[in-house]
């Protein structure tokens, strides 16, 4: 039997620590919160969705940075083996729109109680101090300080300690320093699957609360490039635009302040151009004797029209029938792109996980261990690693504690 020890009690943390005991390792699990988990119990809404219901490919298919380095971990533990773990910890599940995975229960804590469960079987030591340094000697794990001048000496230790995101429930993202001070390399770290604020401060404040439904996004660099397109939901807050495809968006931006992109907003995502336009001559046609301000009725949001009128510098007292074939054209171009130029961020804070983190070229994929510490391994959140809403987070989470805790 050899100690180990685990830094970081959340979702990757647990996994590791009682994977590692239930391999007749002794554990010690630091968490420097009072209690485990407790970002834990704000995922998914509250109610926690921890993996996705599809096959690997396509779980592997929604990670957004570094695919292919999670391609062991999630084949080591799959979405299945996952519900089968948490059922034999009696936690039962259920699948809901998108194959999202919820407790059945709908309580996220009910999946810290089942982590908790696995840790006390698994005869896992929680100590609530704070690891302040990993210690090394001749580029080997000798043990850990905390923050209470505390060593303990181990020839084995799990970095499972979250991202920088959510900073009440402890994720200050201090703990990048631990692997940094003894030689690894940090990616810059920016939040994910977060709002996003817009420069438009005027115009948002009249769209504020407004959910476009069914809209298409495209996301362009300064060249016009577009780098992210996605078709669903979103809506307008007090400072710019959140929503499911929002956040999306938001995991494929690099550093957002100062560099302009444009979101655009086709409002008319199922129809192409041609289709469109001639729908647009029917409602024209309709409305042919009503002012051009009362035209758009069939087809925006109330809360909508004005903005989308003064966009089109159009009077909007002229009778529609005396509208020019280039004011109906300008019309449909705002329908297919309405644009808006992204600012930042809305904060770093509110990023769902944290993109970025300890380098994933320094790691082992197959073991999650340094490739430059003997000793040192990796789990969860704080690694390079990031992907799309629906569970796959978690999973990445609970993937990399469980191969980590088995090769510890």
């Amino acid at each position: 039997m050899s100690k180990v020890i685990v830094i970081g009690g959340g979702p990757a943390g647990m996994m590791a620590a009682g994977t590692a005991g239930k391999n007749n390792n002794d554990v010690l699990l630091f968490e420097k919160n009072y209690k485990l988990g407790k970002k834990l119990y704000i995922t998914g809404k509250g109610r926690s969705n921890f993996t996705n219901k599809t096959d690997v490919e396509t779980m592997l298919d929604n990670v957004v940075n570094n695919r292919s380095f999670l391609y062991s971990a999630f084949y080591s533990m799959d979405n299945n083996r996952l519900i089968s773990f948490f059922e034999n910890l009696g936690l039962k599940s259920k699948v809901e729109r998108g194959n999202r995975v919820f407790p059945k229960s709908d309580k996220a804590s009910d999946v810290t109680k089942a982590l908790k469960k696995y840790l006390k079987d698994n005869n896992v030591e929680i100590i609530h101090e704070k690891v302040i340094k990993i210690l090394k000697e001749d580029n080997k794990i000798i043990g850990i300080k905390t923050n209470k001048d505390q060593t303990y000496y181990s020839e084995k230790v799990i970095l499972a300690a979250g991202g920088a995101t959510y900073k009440s429930t402890g994720s200050t993202g201090d703990c990048y320093n631990l692997a940094k001070n003894i030689g690894h390399s940090i990616i810059p770290i920016y939040p994910s699957l977060v709002p996003l604020e817009l420069y438009e401060k005027s115009e948002i404040k009249r769209l504020e609360g407004l959910t476009l439904k069914n809209v298409e996004i495209k996301i362009k660099d300064t060249s016009n490039q577009i780098i992210f397109s996605e078709f669903g939901d979103m809506v307008f807050t007090e400072n710019g635009v959140s929503g499911p495809i929002i956040l999306s968006a938001s995991s494929n931006l690099k550093q957002v302040k100062n560099k302009n992109y444009i979101l655009s907003i086709d409002l008319k995502a199922a129809l192409d151009y041609q289709t469109l336009d001639n729908r647009l001559k029917r409602e024209f046609k309709k409305y042919a004797n009503k002012n051009f301000k009362n035209a758009l009725n069939d087809l925006l949001p109330s809360k909508m029209i004005y903005p989308f009128l003064d966009r089109t510098k159009i009077d909007t007292n002229k009778k529609v029938n005396q509208l020019t074939k280039d004011e109906r054209e300008t019309v449909l171009s705002l329908l297919k792109e309405f644009n808006f130029t992204i600012s930042d961020y809305v904060s770093f804070d509110r990023g769902i996980v944290t993109s970025g983190g300890i380098d994933v070229k320094q790691i082992n994929p197959s073991s999650m261990e340094s490739k430059l510490i003997n000793g040192l391994y990796f789990a969860g959140e704080i690694m390079d690693v990031d992907a799309y809403t629906g569970g796959f987070n978690l999973h990445i989470a609970f993937a990399t504690g469980y191969l980590a805790g088995i090769n510890v």
